[in-house]
């Protein structure tokens, strides 16, 4: 295998949330079976970054909080891409008003979806055309996972959490993902042990990371004053069994996964 079969493909994934009836929920959609990654299951809507997100007039149309931001402004504008094209959720105001995008704007933005589903178009072409600005501000920094070398496919992978905007109900797009939910992270949990769904190592401990928290204040707090620690899985032997494992520091305690679990 050489380095371009094996180079690392940015990627974004979002946990939007709000607060349910007993708690916390987070939205997840199932993946299509015919889909190259993580196939059937439950999941966080999220995707590669595309070649059009990095396109630097989308400075103009997206709120910078600080001067570091900038050089990771291309995961977040794949990650609103993805929230809104995947889950029908927009992190984006009005530039007439300054207010957040509302449902029945949203509504009337539909056909956008579709577009970028057909790869037709681009963030810049999409808030230049309807007048918009995205949120990034609403993006805070949740995990940063790398898949290991040895893996035929890699992911360099930003993770972000953000509430979602008031009335924006989710829904999947019926192409990448075919069915979705909100759902407590408990619940995701106990249907991920009880194998009603499959989820995936790095979304299960995110899930686990997340039920930390009861609240969507709670939880956005906890994101803002944790320091985002890269995790890239490691396998080693334990007595001749093999396990996979994480650094200890990076918030999630002390994992030591057995690969047959997997």
């Amino acid at each position: 295998m050489n380095n371009n079969e094996n180079k690392l493909i940015p990627a974004s994934t979002v946990l939007i949330i709000r607060n349910g009836k007993t708690g916390i929920e987070v939205f997840m959609v199932v993946r299509h079976h015919e889909i190259d990654f993580a196939s059937g299951a439950l999941v966080f809507p999220g995707g590669k970054v595309d070649r059009n997100d990095y396109d630097e007039k989308l400075k103009n149309l997206s709120y910078i909080d600080e001067e570091s931001e900038s050089e990771n402004l291309p995961f977040k504008i794949a990650a609103i891409r993805e929230s809104f094209e995947e889950a029908n959720v927009l992190f984006a105001n009005e530039n007439t008003s300054n207010s957040i995008v509302s449902i029945n704007r949203l509504k009337n933005l539909n056909k956008w979806r579709e577009k970028f589903n057909n790869n037709t178009t681009s963030m810049l072409e999409f808030a230049s055309g309807e007048d918009l600005s995205f949120s990034t501000k609403s993006l805070i920094p949740f995990a940063h996972w790398i898949t290991p070398e040895k893996m035929p496919k890699r992911f360099d992978t930003r993770f972000y959490i953000a509430e979602a905007p008031i009335d924006h109900e989710g829904e999947h797009d019926g192409s990448e993902s075919v069915d979705s939910i909100w759902i407590s992270p408990q619940q995701a949990l106990e249907d991920c042990y009880s194998r009603k769904r499959t989820i995936i190592f790095p979304t299960r401990l995110n899930l686990e990371k997340l039920s930390k928290s009861s609240s969507v204040e709670e939880a956005l707090e906890s994101a803002r004053n944790s320091k985002i620690v890269t995790v890239t899985p490691s396998i080693s032997k334990i007595k001749g069994e093999a396990f996979l494992s994480i650094p200890e520091n990076a918030g999630y305690g002390i994992i030591k996964e057995p690969l047959k679990n997997l």
